[in-house]
Order: C-alpha cells, then sequence, then structure tokens
C-alpha cells in the first residue's frame, strides 16, 4: 500500500515514521508513507497557501490551487483521496479494514479555519475521528493511517489481531504478565491451568463483561 498525506507541516511526521510498528512496516516494504508539503505547490509569492475568505469571518483558509496543484502530483486511476473534515463520518475500525482495501491512499489535512469549499470536490470521502475540533488534520491522519497500516498483512501477526477490541463490536480481554501476585491483586487461575478451552471460554466471557461495564454502546 501506498499513503500519501498531504499537510502544512511536514515535520510533524518524522517521529510517526521512524518509531515502532510503522517503521518496521516500512522497512519490511509493506507500506510507503510519502509526506507531501503543499507549501511546495502554491503559485503564489512567498509560499502562500491561505487567505481571507470572502464574505468576511474570522480565521484563514486554505487556498484551493496548492492543494488541487498537490493531489495532481501524486494521484493515480488507484487512488483514494480522504479529507480530514468534521463533516466526515466518523472513522472506526470497520472504515480501518475497508481502507485497507486500496492500494493507494491520498489524506489531505486541513489547518486554520478550513478550506476553500471547491477542495472537497478532490474527495473520494471525508472522515471525522470525532466530535471535537483539532487544530489541523495532521494528527488525525497519523491515527488513520495506523489503523490501516496495522492490518496490512503480515504487519503484525494475525494473533494479535483475532481477539482485538471492536471485532464483533466487544472490547478485548484483560491480559496479565509477571509476577502472579501484586499487592493483593492475583491472575486469574484460569490463565494459569493451561486448559486451553477453559482459557478461551474464560476470555469470550470477560470481552463480554467489560464490553457491558464500559463501552455497552457497543452492544446495542
Amino acid at each position: 500500500m501506498k499513503i500519501d498525506i498531504l499537510t502544512l507541516f511536514p515535520g510533524m511526521f518524522d517521529g510517526f515514521k521512524n518509531e515502532s510498528i510503522i517503521k518496521r512496516a516500512i522497512e519490511k516494504k509493506k507500506v510507503e508513507i510519502n509526506i507531501i508539503d503543499i507549501r511546495d505547490y502554491t503559485p503564489y509569492k512567498n509560499n502562500q497557501v491561505d487567505d481571507y475568505q470572502f464574505g468576511g469571518g474570522g480565521g484563514m483558509i486554505m487556498m484551493c490551487e496548492p492543494v488541487f496543484n498537490a493531489v495532481n502530483s501524486v494521484k493515480t486511476k488507484d487512488s483514494h483521496i480522504i479529507i480530514m473534515s468534521p463533516r466526515g463520518k466518523t472513522f472506526n475500525q470497520s472504515k480501518a479494514l475497508e481502507l485497507t482495501g486500496y492500494k493507494h491512499l491520498i489524506i489531505i489535512c486541513g489547518h486554520y479555519e478550513g478550506f476553500d469549499e471547491r477542495i472537497y470536490t478532490l474527495a473520494d470521502e471525508c472522515i471525522s475521528i470525532g466530535n471535537f475540533i483539532l487544530t489541523g488534520g495532521e494528527l488525525p491522519s497519523m491515527m488513520i493511517s495506523d489503523a490501516v497500516i496495522r492490518l496490512i498483512d503480515g504487519v503484525i501477526t494475525d494473533t494479535s489481531l483475532e481477539y482485538e477490541s471492536f471485532n464483533d463490536n466487544l472490547l478485548d480481554y484483560p491480559v496479565y504478565t509477571k509476577p502472579r501476585e501484586y499487592n493483593g491483586m492475583m491472575v486469574p487461575d484460569v490463565l494459569l491451568s493451561g486448559d486451553h478451552k477453559k482459557i478461551k471460554e474464560y476470555r469470550e466471557s470477560e470481552r463480554k463483561r467489560i464490553t457491558r461495564e464500559y463501552r455497552s454502546d457497543l452492544l446495542k
């Protein structure tokens, strides 16, 4: 998979690309991530990418020409273009799985007061990460990329994915490691029994219990 992220602040992605699972996925050539600086594609002097809005109003608006130019520089017939925007549907695990089906994702990060409305004509879809406002689309684009990349075959083990939170609308089961007892809190005996059937039953029961307790909305 190839992911091109269009942004005004490419330096924000240095740590994202160079740590942990994302770094290993890039090294294993499971994914190619390119950070595209929108400022490189502006036709205006002094790298201008924003301006005041017609009709008045607070804040600066991202201009359409630099964004169109940046998208056209990387777009192919396989591209699926995403705009990070509050008007999009809320991102979830099923959407992450759906996005793994594309060969090429282009993610456009907004900033300032918003996009020139014409920029939305570029998008195949808009995605939001929740009902709150951030200073830009950079952090959401990293979150979406991370959620998608880890689902690509070979990035992490299949067993790590099998009982993850949100599979079957259930949260993950509780996990423990050494020591067996800490401050009076014990590892459940069933996990030490070696009985794989009972362990599986316990974990499935705990997934349902934890979901009811913490995220009962998922069960609806």
